[in-house]
């Protein structure tokens, strides 16, 4: 299975993307009690029904992550065995790690076996004429 360079930073750039919304998930969680903590309680105005507006968009992001995230699953399984790449006896122990490692499994696939260019087959040296 051969990708595109494009197709490639795309994939890289959505296999990242559980991380860093862990990070900034867990950012924002901490502002907001420390904001509570300093007596800035974020309470909706009175005379409004329902949760906030930002709880919406943070759902949508959790939601969207998680689907990019079972996307990648499905993706980094396929292409393990389709591709050449890796050898056959470590493809079975490759689709546990993928599926049980998940955002962490899937960066080390990633930097090993897809992002690489296959190099060409090496031409046999010749030998010298006497």
């Amino acid at each position: 299975m051969t990708l595109s360079r494009p197709l490639k930073v795309l994939i890289g750039a959505l296999t990242i993307w559980p991380i860093v919304y862990m990070l900034l998930f867990v950012g924002f969680v901490a502002v907001s009690f420390l904001t509570i903590a300093a007596g800035e309680p974020g309470r909706l105005p009175s005379g409004k029904d329902g949760p906030p507006v930002w709880f919406f968009a943070l759902m949508a992001a959790h939601l969207g992550t998680m689907v990019i995230a079972l996307a990648l699953t499905a993706f980094y399984i396929v292409y393990l065995f389709k591709t050449d790449q890796v050898a056959e006896g470590r493809k079975a122990l490759w689709a546990v790690v993928l599926f049980m490692g998940g955002f962490i499994a899937q960066p080390v696939f990633f930097c090993l076996y897809v992002w690489p260019e296959r190099e060409a087959a090496a031409k046999p040296p010749s030998l010298p004429e006497s």
